[in-house]
């Protein structure tokens, strides 16, 4: 809500248990000054519990960075700053506010990351503990398969639809030389059921992928929201 209504040209967001120090955003803004559409902060000394919050924030965002390709030592900082073209069109559902970073460099936003100071906590509980990991996690997968297919469900559906009518073919030919050579029956086998099953399997993922494909479509044409992000155009000529 606050990033729909403000009204600068610049957005910094900052957590309000005033654990990171509002100080700090001056040098964060001349960063983003240095050309970066995305400055993030990253709490180098942090002063939290290691095991509870500490730690699994370590595994989380080196995580992330790997899954995602876009390195930060600190995704769940919430001092940031971001121009505000990179955050157009963005719509946060659920917890995804600390994969914005990842958003925005799906569209072509340069970012960078500065240590900021964290102050010791004195006012509030904390939110965040070892039962969020779960969250990120499944937060995680939601992000990775938005970035890699939300464009083209069919190279998910399908491949994997493929993969399965594949491992039936196999399986139906080691039946046969099973039963050619070795005069084993086909139908004694569980894994004849199985080939069927997998082939059934593979045969649904397909179809589901292309009723994604046809999903996909109708939505970016309803919406006429385009599939690409234009950051300026150089030397355009008025229509007439």
């Amino acid at each position: 809500a606050g990033i729909d209504h403000a009204g600068g040209e610049i957005i910094v967001l900052l957590d309000a248990d005033m654990q990171n120090d509002p100080a700090d955003i001056p040098m964060i803004l001349a960063k983003l000054d240095e050309g970066y559409d995305v400055v993030s902060g990253w709490r180098k000394d942090r002063k939290d519990t290691f095991i509870t919050r500490t730690l699994p924030s370590h595994l989380a965002n080196s995580l992330i960075s790997w899954v995602t390709g876009v390195h930060l030592h600190d995704y769940g900082c919430t001092l940031k700053a971001y121009r505000r073209e990179v955050l157009t069109g963005f719509r946060l559902y659920g917890e995804m506010h600390r994969f914005i970073p990842v958003f925005a460099h799906a569209v072509g936003a340069r970012i960078a990351e500065v240590p900021v100071r964290h102050h010791p906590r004195q006012h509030g509980n904390a939110k965040y503990g070892l039962e969020r990991t779960l969250k990120v996690l499944l937060d995680l997968f939601t992000v990775k398969f938005l970035l890699s297919y939300s464009a083209k469900p069919i190279y998910l559906f399908g491949g994997a639809g493929i993969g399965l009518m594949l491992i039936s073919t196999l399986t139906l030919v080691t039946l046969m030389i099973r039963r050619v050579f070795f005069d084993i029956s086909v139908l004694a086998s569980p894994f004849f059921q199985m080939s069927v099953m997998f082939f059934v399997l593979g045969f649904q993922s397909i179809l589901m992928g292309l009723i994604a494909e046809l999903l996909v479509r109708t939505y970016h044409e309803s919406q006429q929201k385009p599939t690409y992000r234009v950051r300026a155009v150089l030397g355009k000529k008025p229509r007439s």
